[in-house]
């Protein structure tokens, strides 16, 4: 593990090299008791890896709007260094899109899964590959890498620096002003709302998100709420 010298973050955040995979390094890191602003991360030549250490006030179930307000950090910070044809958007479940395609993703693990619960920690990562694993990009047509959609002049250390002063802008409007105008800025950014999707057992058209962006899904009887707190991974 290194300290990152040669990395800028903004104030209250400090980067730390993993050793090998950033999530699991900013998890164990949250575990042991880490401040909150921790970003562990891993810039490797064929993908990069990120992720955020957080130590919420408000239950998880509204803690987990981090996972969306990290997304929305990112896509704002590739949105403003890739080429302007470039289209970034959001899965609700964490993916990334570029260009229609996907692209890596973010993912959440929390001290504890009870919604109606103050975590300890809560840990948004995210994992986006730079390279193809193949030059045969039509093996894989749903699947890209960064550097595959015009994007070779985007430095993920550039990309690193930019997505934690993003993300630490819609933090501050987050406290400050509620969940609104991120809610808005979400919308625009979403992918498949409107369009029928499954998740887990359900399948339905996706109609859009509640207060906390749990998904609302309705299909031929009724409309669900699936909360975001479904995406979390277990913890260690």
């Amino acid at each position: 593990m290194s300290v990152a010298t040669d990395l800028t973050f903004p104030p209250l955040m400090w980067g730390e090299e993993a050793p090998d995979r950033a999530f699991d390094h900013a998890v164990m890191r949250a575990t042991l008791g880490c401040d909150a602003g921790l970003i562990a991360y891993k810039l490797g030549a064929a993908e990069m890896e990120a992720a955020l250490v957080f130590a919420p006030e408000v239950p998880l179930s509204k803690a987990m709007t981090m996972l969306p307000l990290c997304g929305v950090g990112f896509q704002n910070a590739l949105g403003a260094l890739a080429p302007p044809e470039v289209s970034v958007h959001l899965d609700w479940w964490g993916g990334i899109r570029v260009n229609g395609a996907r692209c890596g993703g973010f993912r959440a693990m929390a001290s504890e899964r009870d919604p109606e619960a103050l975590p300890d920690w809560l840990v948004i990562g995210f994992t986006l590959p730079l390279m193809p694993p193949s030059e045969d990009m039509g093996l894989t047509p749903d699947d890209t890498a960064l550097f595959a959609e015009g994007c070779a002049d985007v430095a993920p250390p550039t990309l690193l620096e930019a997505w934690s002063r993003h993300t630490l802008n819609w933090l501050n409007r987050w406290e400050d002003e509620g969940s609104a105008s991120l809610h808005t800025e979400w919308r625009g950014l979403a992918h498949g709302v409107g369009e029928d999707v499954q998740n887990q057992s359900l399948t339905g058209a996706f109609l859009g998100v509640d207060e906390d962006f749990g998904m609302l899904l309705r299909d031929d009887k009724t409309t669900h709420l699936i909360p975001l707190t479904t995406v979390l991974e277990d913890g260690p």
